[in-house]
C-alpha cells in the first residue's frame, strides 16, 4: 500500500508572512531551496529571497547641444534623441539585472547650450546625489566639468569628444573615455587598408579644426604602419552655396587651375577629412578622374558602431534598439550604451560599496563589458581610454573588425587593442 500522504496545510490569509506550517512557494527564479528535515517527517522550503530594492542609484546625463553646420545630406542629422537612447537601453538592462540584487538605476538628462550652462546643470546632479555623469559635449565644455568635478565625488563619461589632448596633456582622473579619439580611428582603418595592400592615399580635407586635426591622425597613421600620402589637398568650403554644389576634388599642387588632379596621381584610395559631412559624401562621384575606393569619413570608416554590424549579439542589440527607439542605432547611442552600463556593472560589483572603491574599479582591471564586440574590455589605466575593438564599416555593412593582425606595438602584447591609438610608452597623461 503506498504511504499517505501528510495533509495539505490550510492557506493562511493575505498578506501572512510564510510559516513552517504555511511554506513559501519558490518563484521560477528563485535559486533551487534547500530541504530541512522536521521531526513528524515533514519538511519546510527555505527560498532565498531576492534583496528589497534601494533607492534607485541616479545615472545624470549632460547633452550640449550646439549648432552644427548643416550637413551635405540631412540623412546625417542627428536624430533629438541621439545618446540619450542608447543610455536608456543600457538602464533598462541594468535595471532587470538589478531586480535580483537590488540594485534599481535611473537616468536624468539635462539639455544645455553653453560649457556654463553645462557645469550649472552638473552642480544641480551633484547636489541631489548624482556621482556618475554621461556627457556628450566638446572638448572645452567636457575640461570645464572636469574642472568642477575635481575633489568630489563625481565622474564623467565622455561619450562625444575625440579630441586626442584628452587622453593627452589634458588628462584627467575623473574622465573615463568611452568615446575613441581620432588616433585609435585612424589606426583602425589604417590597419586594415594597408592589410588590403592598399598603401598609396591621396589625402582630401576641409579646413575646420576637427578636418585638420583627422587629417594629422591619419598621417600619423600612415607612417605608423607603412603607407605614403602621395598629396594632401585642400577642400575649401564655399558658404552660403547650394549643398549639391560640391565640386570636384581640388586640384594638386602643380595642376593647371581646370585639371581636378595632378599628373600622375598614383594614389589606390582617396582618404577624405571631413567631420561634419559637408563636402565628403560627394567624394567618390565628383572626383573628376579614374575612380578609386574612398575612405576616412566617408565611405569606408572606421566607427564603434554600425546598424549592420550583426556578430557576437550586436543582432540583438539592434533588433531591440530598433523596436523600442523606432530608428536604427548610432554610434553614439553605443557609446552612451557603454558609459550606462560601466556604471551598472561597476555597481553590482561592488555591492553596497561608497563611490572611491567603485570609480577605482572602473579604473582597474578587474571591469570586464562584453558589448557586442567579441572580447572583453575595459579601460586603459593611463589615460582612461576605452579599449575596444573597431568596425570598418560601410554605410550598410561592416567589412572588418581592427585591430588587424600582424601589427605588433611596445607594450601590452596580449592586447591586441592597444595597437589602436596611445600605447602606454607613448602616453604623456599625468593623472
Amino acid at each position: 500500500m503506498a504511504a499517505e500522504e501528510p495533509p495539505a496545510p490550510a492557506a493562511a490569509p493575505a498578506g501572512t508572512p510564510p510559516t513552517a506550517e504555511a511554506p513559501a512557494t519558490a518563484s521560477p527564479s528563485a535559486a533551487t531551496p534547500a530541504a530541512k528535515k522536521q521531526p513528524d517527517g515533514g519538511f519546510s522550503v527555505e527560498v532565498p529571497q531576492s534583496p528589497p530594492p534601494r533607492n534607485p542609484l541616479p545615472i545624470g546625463y549632460i547633452r550640449e547641444l550646439v549648432e552644427r553646420p548643416r550637413p551635405a545630406s540631412r540623412v546625417d542629422a542627428e536624430p533629438s534623441d541621439a545618446g540619450v537612447s542608447g543610455a536608456k537601453m543600457a538602464n533598462d538592462e541594468n535595471n532587470a539585472g538589478g531586480q535580483f540584487t537590488g540594485e534599481l538605476y535611473s537616468l536624468d538628462v539635462s539639455t544645455v547650450a553653453s560649457a556654463d550652462k553645462a557645469v550649472e546643470a552638473l552642480q544641480k546632479f551633484y547636489d541631489s546625489g548624482h556621482h556618475f555623469i554621461i556627457v556628450d559635449a566638446s572638448a572645452d565644455t567636457l575640461l570645464k566639468l572636469s574642472d568642477f568635478a575635481k575633489g568630489k565625488d563625481i565622474l564623467l563619461f565622455n561619450i562625444r569628444a575625440t579630441d586626442v589632448s584628452l587622453r593627452q596633456e589634458d588628462c584627467r582622473a575623473n574622465i573615463m573615455h568611452v568615446a575613441p579619439d581620432r588616433f585609435m580611428l585612424a589606426d583602425a582603418l589604417a590597419q586594415y587598408l594597408v592589410l588590403k595592400k592598399w598603401t598609396n592615399w591621396l589625402m582630401v580635407h576641409g579646413s575646420t579644426p576637427g578636418d585638420l586635426a583627422y587629417a594629422d591622425a591619419i598621417k600619423r597613421a600612415a607612417a605608423r604602419f607603412g603607407a605614403t600620402i602621395v598629396d594632401d589637398r585642400e577642400y575649401q568650403d564655399v558658404s552660403g552655396g547650394r549643398r549639391d554644389d560640391v565640386g570636384t576634388i581640388p586640384p594638386g599642387k602643380q595642376a593647371s587651375s581646370d585639371a581636378a588632379f595632378a599628373a600622375g596621381g598614383d594614389y589606390q584610395i582617396i582618404i577624405v577629412a571631413d567631420e561634419d559631412q559637408l563636402f565628403g559624401p560627394y567624394m567618390p562621384y565628383r572626383g573628376g578622374a579614374d575612380a578609386r575606393p574612398v575612405a576616412g569619413t566617408t565611405g569606408l570608416t572606421a566607427t564603434t558602431w554600425s546598424p549592420g554590424h550583426e556578430k557576437w549579439g550586436a543582432t540583438q542589440a539592434n533588433n531591440h534598439f530598433e523596436k523600442d527607439f523606432k530608428r536604427l542605432m548610432l554610434p553614439i547611442d553605443y557609446q552612451a550604451y557603454v558609459a550606462a552600463r560601466t556604471i551598472g556593472e561597476a555597481v553590482t560589483r561592488n555591492d553596497g560599496a561608497d563611490f572611491a572603491t567603485i570609480a577605482a574599479f572602473i579604473h582597474g582591471p578587474e571591469l570586464q563589458l562584453a558589448p557586442f564586440k567579441g572580447i572583453k574590455q575595459q579601460y586603459r589605466p593611463w589615460d582612461g581610454q576605452f579599449r575596444q575593438p573597431i568596425l570598418i564599416a560601410t554605410d550598410k555593412v561592416p567589412v572588418s573588425v581592427s585591430p588587424q593582425r600582424g601589427f605588433p606595438h611596445a607594450s601590452h602584447a596580449d592586447i591586441d587593442v592597444d595597437t589602436l591609438g596611445i600605447d602606454e610608452p607613448e602616453s604623456r597623461c599625468k593623472m
